[in-house]
This record gives C-alpha cells, structure tokens and sequence, in this order.
C-alpha cells in the first residue's frame, strides 16, 4: 500500500510544473487569497493587466458555474488552448459537475485535465505569476481555487553548433536559451538518478529562473550550501543572462582573472558535473556557469579526451605556451631593444637598430600605438555586422600597419610582435580568460618601459601573487599547482592516458571534505 503511494504521488509531481511563482509581491503588498466571488477576482487581475494589448479574458461556464478564462495572448500557443482547454470545458459543459468546494476543484482536474501540465492557485499573485509565465488560468465562481494550465508557446532556437568553443572531433550541440531545452541537453548526457536540478528565482523586475545542477552523491555539499547561499542574497532589479550572476556570486571582483567557468557545450558541463561541480544554468541564456573552477581548466577543452592522448598533450602545452606569448612578449621586445640590447645576438641587434633608425618614437610608445589599434580593430571587427566586420578587422589591419611601416612611425619587426601577440592571444579556448591577458600585457609593457627585464619580473611576481591569493568558492584558484597534488599532475600541462583517468582524485568531492572534517577533528583531539 505504501509503495502504491509512492507511485501515485511519483505520478502526480510529474503531472505538476516544475517551476513555482517568484516573489512577485510589491515590498509592502501581503499575500491575498483568492475570493470566492467571481467579480472580485475578476476585478482585481483586470486591474493589473487591462493595459495589454495582449491580455485575453473571456467569461465562460464551468459545469454549472459561471467562471473566467485569462491569459497573454502573446505567451501562449492558440492551438494548445483551443484543443486542451476550450474543447475540455465544452465536454465539461455536457456533463455538468458540480463544483462548489475546492475539494471539488481537484475533483474536476482529475476528471479533465488528467495528463496536462498544471497547478492550483490560491493566492492572487499566483495568478499573475501564471498568467506571466504562459499559463492559462480558469477562475470558478463560487470557490476561493484556480486552475492553472501550461499552454506557453514553443518558439524556440534551435540546437546549432557551438560559436564560441569550436571543436574538431566531439558533440557539435551547444545550449539555446529555453531552461528546459538546456537541462535535457545535461540530462541526455548524465543519466544518473542522483543529477539534482534545483530551480531558484532571481531578479526582483525579471523573476529569472536559475537551476542548480550537480551530482548529489559527488558535489562538495559545503560549496552547494554555499552557491545557493550566495544566489539567495541576490538583490538585482533583472537578470538577463548568466554572466549577470557570474559576476553577483564570484569571489574576488577585483581581478582581471575568472574565477567562474562559462560554456555553452553541453559535453564540458556534464563533464564538470561529474567531476564534482555545480553547474548554474539561466533561463534565457545559452552560457552555464560552472563553479568551483581552477586556472589550469581555462587550458583544456572537451576535445582533448576525444582525441590521443600524445597530441591532446602537444595542443594543451601549446595553449600554455601561447598565453605566455600574448602576456610578455611585448615587454619582452621592449626590455631587450632598450635596456637590455647585450642579450641580444649582434646581427640581430644591428637589423633591429637599422629598421628602427627612422622611428621618432621609443620603443614603449611605440607599441602601444599598435597595441590600441589593434583592440580597436578587434573591437570594430567584433561590434560591426558580420557581413562586413571581418573585412574591416582584416583589411584594416593590413593596410593601417603596412602604412604605418612605410611612413616611418613603427619597425617592421614590431608589427611582427604585435601580430604574434595578437594570433597567441586567440588560442585561449576561453574568451573571458583570453581577455586576463589583454588588461595585463598593457601593465607589464608600461612596467617594463620604466625598469626594464626588472619590471618585466617584478610584473610576473605580482601576478603569481596575485593568482596565489585568489580562491573559487574556497578552492584554491593555482590547484593542484599550488598546493601541490601529484595525482592532480595526470591532469595539467599534459594530459596522460584515459585509463589513468577514471580515477581521478578531486578535491571537491564528499570523501575530501569528510577527510578534511576528519583531520580537523584529529587536531582538536591532539590539542
């Protein structure tokens, strides 16, 4: 009897909508209960929506009672009412039950809406959350009971490729910006009966849907606790993409480094999820956040374990080394033909003195005069539409830096720089992380124009620093470089075997924070 429960109650939920009404509510609103009476709520939903032009309210008759049917014309599918709803209460209407307690509300749902996607409402402001949302609601005269029926439109983007995190071999799919599109995306790829998907709701304007997604036998339940903590603290008018909450929940605002991971593949959320992550996704958004995150992430990329471990080794390291280029290799230029022209072999020093000969300015202004033509290249390339934007990046890069070598104002040699820094700086897989490089190389050209090499050095000293200090949700952001884990190194710069693999040790699991209570306790034992 008892599992007979179960599979009725398993079946109900299942019927139910997922999502509940945000906190719709003005700050000094109460919560009203729905009247008895007909006109009195009629009166009050009228009053908040008679200014749509969208706004459709039709009275009708339920069995016997007289009733009301409200919806946005523009939020539902025309067909879907005209089949689940209008056509359900003209069968309604031959039979005619009765209905005069909301106990018969229920009755009446079992009875006609068996398998559709529904809820009760009860208070008013549920009735706008519904009617917002793509709910049609019927009101009864007679009972203080609604019943809200999900016929919200279908429009969605269809499931293309990725934009921003191309790949050769592996899933081509990526996330739209449909909530439940995106997590049968996670679900299609983890079908495991412990993938939790938590709904919270943000934006006091918006009433944005935010989904936690994680591994409940797997994620650290500490950093859960933790994210749903800072999400619940969110005071914002709209939310309307997932880089708005990156920014609200992230630990250190302060740098120029991510310390949240942002994908739009659904191979590298699942991935993450599995590993002990928490994946946020929002609903109009086709980019999920993954959180904790570690620098050494930023260099992989789903494509390195659909391929050879040899090569995925060989591209990571490249990755490494490319990020190196695009951060110090103009300071690098600048130190060695200004201060430091001995480190430099003599043939070479007398070629770069020649191309120079005729250049009015140091080598430090010099380059920074490409430097900012370049990002406004880039950013003009980027903001202008496509069918232009990569002939105006292309053609103005050519012509501006051949022009600029013929009229005397840089080397040749330096727009060699400045290309080489620009192309390094594309192989990040990660554009916000590529950005990190952009702001910083700027600070170490200006340090190394004052000091030299020492800048150069004392620059890189700041930022190890500076990446020592930062943490991801409590994870140390340089792990497992820094503290060091020498299983976590299967893992980094290169990549071994997938065989090695399968049991990877991570720090944000259950067992390591049960072994970090455990050791805690130990010490307080000792003392």
């Amino acid at each position: 009897m008892k599992l007979y429960k179960k599979i009725i109650a398993s079946k109900r939920s299942k019927k139910g909508v997922q999502e509940q009404p945000g906190d719709i509510l003005q700050p000094n609103e109460q919560k009203q209960n729905l009247s008895r009476f007909l006109g009195n709520n009629e009166s009050t939903i009228n009053n908040i929506f008679n200014k749509n032009f969208d706004y459709y309210h039709e009275r009708t008759v339920v069995g016997r009672n007289d009733a009301s049917i409200i919806y946005l014309k523009s939020m539902v599918s025309g067909d879907a009412v005209s089949e689940h709803v209008m056509e359900t209460l003209a069968e309604a209407y031959q039979h005619k039950p009765t209905i005069e307690t909301n106990k018969e509300v229920e009755t009446f749902q079992k009875t006609y809406f068996p398998s559709s996607d529904f809820t009760f409402v009860e208070f008013e402001h549920e009735v706008v959350w519904y009617v917002l949302s793509g709910y049609c609601v019927i009101l009864i005269d007679g009972v203080s009971k609604g019943l809200a029926i999900n016929v919200r439109t279908k429009e969605k983007r269809a499931i293309e490729q990725s934009q921003t995190q191309t790949i050769i071999r592996g899933p081509q799919d990526s996330f739209t910006e449909t909530l439940t599109t995106n997590i049968s995306l996670i679900r299609r790829k983890v079908k495991n009966r412990y993938l939790v998907c938590e709904e919270m709701t943000v934006g006091t304007k918006t009433q944005t849907s935010v989904c936690l997604t994680y591994l409940e036998d797997v994620a650290d339940p500490l950093i859960v606790k933790e994210v749903k903590k800072r999400i619940s603290k969110i005071d914002i008018n709209a939310i309307f993409d997932s880089g708005n909450i990156e920014e609200l929940i992230t630990d250190e605002v302060y740098t120029p480094f991510p310390t949240i991971y942002h994908t739009d593949r659904p191979d590298t959320t699942s991935t993450k999820i599995i590993d002990g992550k928490i994946a946020v996704v929002v609903d109009g958004s086709p980019f999920v956040i993954i959180l904790p995150v570690v620098l050494t992430e930023f260099f992989q990329v789903s494509e390195d374990y659909y391929q050879g471990f040899l090569m995925s080794s060989f591209t990571r390291s490249i990755r490494y080394l490319a990020f190196m280029i695009a951060l110090i290799l103009p300071s690098l230029y600048i130190g060695l033909t200004t201060y430091h022209q001995q480190l430099i072999p003599t043939n070479l020093v007398f070629n770069l003195q020649a191309q120079r000969e005729g250049v009015p300015f140091p080598a430090v202004v010099e380059i920074l005069m490409m430097e900012i033509t370049f990002e406004i290249l880039r950013e003009a390339g980027v903001r202008m539409p496509r069918a232009v934007g990569q002939a105006v990046s292309i053609v103005g890069t050519l012509v501006i830096g051949q022009a600029a070598v013929e009229a005397g104002i840089v080397s040749n040699f330096l727009v060699i720089v400045v290309a080489l820094t620009a192309m390094a700086g594309f192989v990040s897989p990660i554009y916000s992380f590529a950005n990190s490089a952009r702001l910083l190389r700027f600070g170490l050209i200006l340090l190394t124009g004052f000091l030299g090499l020492y800048g150069t050095l004392l620059g890189i000293i700041v930022i190890l620093s500076h990446l020592a200090s930062l943490r991801s949700f409590g994870v140390p952001y340089l792990a497992p470089v820094g503290p060091f884990i020498l299983s976590g190194q299967k893992d980094t710069i290169f990549r071994f075997p997938i065989k090695s693999l399968n049991k990877k040790p991570s720090f944000l699991t259950k067992k390591a924070t049960n072994e970090k209570e455990a050791n805690k306790s130990k010490e307080g034992e000792k003392s």
